[in-house]
């Protein structure tokens, strides 16, 4: 049997290898309850996996609905979600459990509430019939100027980042769902992020942060993520994801993993905007990665990137043994993996966790600061990221929620007047106590002019910052999860346990 690459014109390949090509795709799709018939063509070549977002989330009964529709379609099929904690998640309208970010983990400094906020979130993807989690986080927060690892990240320390890594991945191993440690070998050390262009780490190898990678793959990590960076002293020319020298030589060479190397998504502008989506898959593959992300609902822009794959093999631009290798991996991670069609009732978890850790992560800078009941509370952050959810909590919310006396201001991104802004918050806080909550005012300049603006006039406000801690501030939650921005607030409101 064989199966035709791109129609009468493309390349005709034995059946194995095309499903082995098929294998080495994940696609993104939009519907909830439905399967577009594109996406059942796929699956039905032998397609390795899909990537759900918040666009396929409406509720916890429909999500299973949903994973057992495309188990029934191909049972080994693997069922993927970002599922960081904090401010990304998916899965808020399925009932996902409230953890802190990692950034909060590491503050906290207890890997095994670490462990039971993993055991949580991975609970809850198995009760949905979701059975790999790209999380967590390896990447160490190296350069303050960084974009977008940030609160992401356990910490500056590898050897933090480490253990609480290990804890995290041993933690949703038992639960039988896949972690997967992301994005080698590092985003942490640029000042660029990747979804916008191309970014670079200029540091010498020995100080590149791999100690966390390390760490994972000696925590038996069953799959890892590449990162769409360039990093000069391991190749001068090509990013990580379409490295053959990184991702062969060093990953699988000098950190001996054996697991399933996937890409990050290939639509981020590092690749599509220098390579092309389609070369992308071509290369990554090449390179040494097992699988490709191609996260767009456009279910075309996959078919691109596995024509350009099947073409690639037609032609012998792409060696067959290379496919089969991946393919092969991900079937050994679909064994263990692609759980049955039977989500529903799993054991219990510890649904306290994430407020305790994000509790710890508040009070783990020093003394607390005086209540400041009946507070005006104006808090400022950047407009969402377009690539990671946020679930529209902010912190006047939270603290209204505790103190109904309280009043508050948000303020999503640079305001086209700032003065205006401050005027309006200096008159609505007459009376009050005021509270400035910054998120990564050393990034965004506008927070750190309101700031200003309103110490002239205020000179008491109280800093807080729902980011990195900087200086200045009185009180940190180390993120901007809703359990993070909840322990800020009962602090603030004196409601603290």
């Amino acid at each position: 049997m064989t199966h035709s690459a791109a129609g009468p014109l493309g390349p005709v390949l034995p059946a194995a290898l095309d499903e082995a090509a098929h294998r080495c795709l994940v696609a993104g799709f939009d519907g909830t309850t439905t399967v577009p018939d594109t996406l059942k063509r796929l699956i039905d070549r032998g397609l390795g996996g899909v990537i759900l977002f918040t666009r396929n989330i409406r509720d916890a009964d429909q999500v299973r609905e949903l994973t057992c529709t495309l188990r029934t379609l191909r049972p080994d099929l693997l069922i993927a979600i970002d599922n960081e904690g904090g401010g990304i998640g998916h899965l808020v309208a399925a009932g996902a459990p409230e953890v802190p970010g990692s950034w909060a983990l590491g503050a906290a400094d207890d890997p095994g509430l670490t462990a039971a906020c993993a055991d949580a979130l991975a609970g809850h993807l198995l009760s949905l019939g979701i059975t790999v989690s790209y999380a967590p986080v390896a990447d160490v927060q190296s350069r303050p100027e960084n974009p977008i690892v940030r609160t992401r990240a356990f910490g500056g320390d590898p050897e933090l980042v480490s253990r609480h890594l290990r804890a995290w991945i041993e933690a949703t191993e038992s639960r039988g769902v896949a972690s997967c440690a992301k994005h080698f070998p590092g985003h942490g050390g640029t000042v660029t992020d990747s979804h916008h262009e191309l970014a670079v780490d200029p540091r010498p190898y020995e100080r590149l942060d791999l100690a966390p990678f390390r760490a994972a793959v000696g925590a038996g990590v069953p799959m890892l993520m590449s990162a769409h960076v360039v990093f000069p002293a391991l190749d001068p020319e090509l990013p990580a994801t379409l490295s053959r020298r990184i991702l062969s030589d060093v990953l699988r060479g000098e950190l001996g993993f054996d697991g399933v190397l996937v890409s990050d998504a290939l639509e981020m502008r590092a690749i599509a905007d220098r390579y092309g989506e389609a070369a992308g898959a071509r290369l990554a593959l090449a390179a040494g990665a097992d699988q490709v992300i191609v996260a767009v609902p456009d279910l075309e822009v996959t078919l691109a990137c596995r024509d350009a794959v099947l073409d690639a093999l037609g032609a012998g631009d792409l060696t067959e043994e290379r496919v089969t290798e991946a393919a092969e991996r991900v079937r050994r991670l679909a064994l263990r993996y692609a759980a049955p069609c039977r989500p529903g009732a799993v054991a219990a978890w510890d649904a306290h966790a994430g407020l305790t850790a994000a509790r710890r992560a508040v009070r783990s800078g020093g003394p607390l600061p005086r209540p400041v009941p009946g507070a005006h509370v104006v808090d400022c952050f950047p407009p969402p990221h377009p690539a990671l959810n946020w679930g529209g909590e902010d912190l006047r919310t939270e603290v209204r929620a505790l103190d109904p006396t309280a009043t508050g201001t948000a303020v999503a991104g640079e305001p086209d007047d700032l003065a205006a802004v401050a005027g309006e918050v200096l008159r609505a806080a007459e009376g009050r106590p005021l509270v400035l909550a910054l998120c990564d005012a050393e990034l965004y300049a506008w927070q750190g002019r309101l700031r200003d603006a309103l110490f002239a006039g205020r000179p008491d406000t109280l800093v807080v910052s729902t980011g990195l801690p900087e200086a200045g501030d009185e009180l940190a939650a180390h993120g901007r999860g809703r359990v993070n921005l909840r322990a800020l607030a009962e602090v603030l409101a004196g409601r603290t346990e």
